[in-house]
């Protein structure tokens, strides 16, 4: 998979990390990044932000390097950008490129992410009640 070693509008000299190039974004690597339970909450929690967040800004039940894994996991499968600001790695969701490659993808595994939430009586992971 080739990747883009320096985002749009990132520094020169900044600390860097490689995603893969838009085109080279692939429906079977995205379905299998969706497919863990604690990465789709971190999918929902970055689509509900509508933004960036810190890593810390998404809670998840399991340890640090755990949850720095599944991070990593979305971001060379090309769900996710992570880009240094600073010390903070911020997060988010690849929408635009994702939309324009998988039309409504995105947006109905959120539909199926919030009507699982409610059959189950969950919190939903994009911040609605069930």
């Amino acid at each position: 998979m080739q990747t883009d070693t320096t985002p749009a509008g990132v520094p020169s000299g900044s600390r860097v990390l490689e995603h893969p190039r838009r085109e080279a974004i692939r429906l079977a690597d995205v379905l299998h990044a969706l497919a863990d339970p604690m990465r789709l909450r971190i999918v929902c929690r970055l689509a509900a932000a509508d933004g960036e967040l810190n890593c810390a800004d998404t809670e998840l039940p399991v340890s640090k390097s755990t949850c720095t894994h599944h991070f990593r996991v979305l971001r060379e499968h090309g769900v996710i950008q992570q880009i240094y600001r600073g010390t903070a790695k911020m997060n988010a969701l690849r929408r635009t490129d994702l939309d324009d490659l998988f039309p409504g993808l995105i947006d109905g595994i959120l539909r199926a992410a919030d009507l699982q939430a409610e059959r189950l009586g969950n919190t939903c992971p994009t911040g609605h009640s069930g």
